[in-house]
């Protein structure tokens, strides 16, 4: 299954594994690359630069194939060093760059210098767009279903994919709501290159995070996420736990009044990194997509990567062509 993307970016199949907080770490990136699809490290899960250059490197012990390291640029609650980052990503030779969160114009200048391809990741076709003119090679366009910051314009990826299709001349990719072959294949038919997976990806055996985590995903249905820091301006779709019911519980009290220090102690970092180490499933909010509705088992990369394509390419030879009328040896 060749696509745009595929020859981009020299990967096997058009998968991608974006960077997830906490998540995005080396066992993961290798075997989605092992597995032909394209993993990226999650720069920020790494206290310092220095540390992401070693993540790296263990990455590089693990495959020969292509990964990139995704840069999340977003207001935090302590100074984040974003350019010693970016620094140590061109410093460690690598030359795929997922950037999220605000503009990567500030970085696109390092980045192009060293030969990096750069997709960056958007909630809109206008961003999307933006991101284009500022010389990305590639964009991720997120869907009102995704985990994580989903923008605050609401558009689901049935609309906004053949949108962005519509206005895009360089590949993209679809982001949230993506879990199966099914998904894919619709990707594809919207205009889309290939998928983005994150949520999925967490249920795989090789996700670093306590299975815990990864069983209340399997026992999970689409109702199972909500949305919080609406108020703010600054969504994010997380797993319905303790914390989430809290957090929106502060938000209907406050109301107008509501600011980012009545909900600090709930949106702290530190008690989502507990989440996926110990297995604490209500101790803090954790980024899920609504996917999690369907995902039903913990599968390895390897293995979730073949399913998919294979099913994908059964859904295009059997059941499209044959609604088109045509045998599916003629497909």
């Amino acid at each position: 299954m060749k696509t745009r993307i595929t020859e981009l970016f020299g990967i096997e199949h058009p998968i991608v594994q974006g960077g997830m907080q906490w998540v995005g770490r080396a066992e993961l990136v290798g075997a989605v690359a092992n597995a032909g699809g394209l993993g990226f490290i999650t720069a920020l899960t790494q206290p310092t630069p220095g540390d992401l250059s070693k993540e790296i490197a263990r990455t590089r012990e693990m495959t020969d194939k292509p990964f990139g390291v995704n840069l999340t640029i977003l207001p935090t609650l302590r100074p984040v060093p974003y350019q010693e980052y970016a620094q140590a990503i061109v410093d460690s030779g690598v030359k795929i760059v997922e950037t999220a969160g605000r503009s990567p114009e500030p970085f696109m200048p390092l980045f192009k210098a060293a030969g990096i391809k750069v997709i960056h990741k958007c909630t809109s076709v206008r961003h999307s767009v933006k991101a284009e003119t500022l010389g990305c090679d590639a964009v991720s366009v997120d869907g009102f279903e995704c985990a994580g910051h989903p923008g605050e314009d609401d558009i689901p990826g049935l609309i906004l994919l053949p949108c962005a299709a519509d206005k895009l001349s360089i590949p993209f990719i679809a982001s949230g709501g993506f879990g199966d072959a099914r998904g894919l294949v619709a990707a594809l038919a919207l205009g889309a290159d290939g998928i983005n997976m994150g949520s999925r990806f967490m249920a795989t055996k090789e996700a670093p995070i306590h299975d815990n985590v990864k069983q209340a995903m399997v026992e999970a249905d689409e109702m199972n996420t909500q949305l919080t820091n609406r108020a703010l301006r600054n969504t994010s779709r997380v797993f319905k736990n303790e914390i989430s019911d809290k957090i929106l519980e502060i938000e209907r009290e406050k109301g107008a009044d509501l600011k980012i220090e009545d909900l600090a102690e709930y949106l702290s970092g530190q008690r989502g990194k507990i989440v996926f180490e110990e297995g604490r499933v209500d101790h803090g909010i954790w980024s899920a997509g609504m996917v999690v509705g369907l995902i039903n088992d913990v599968p390895s990369c390897a293995e979730l990567i073949s399913r998919i394509v294979t099913e994908a390419e059964e859904i295009i030879a059997q059941r499209l062509a044959g609604l088109t009328g045509r045998s599916s040896a003629a497909a």
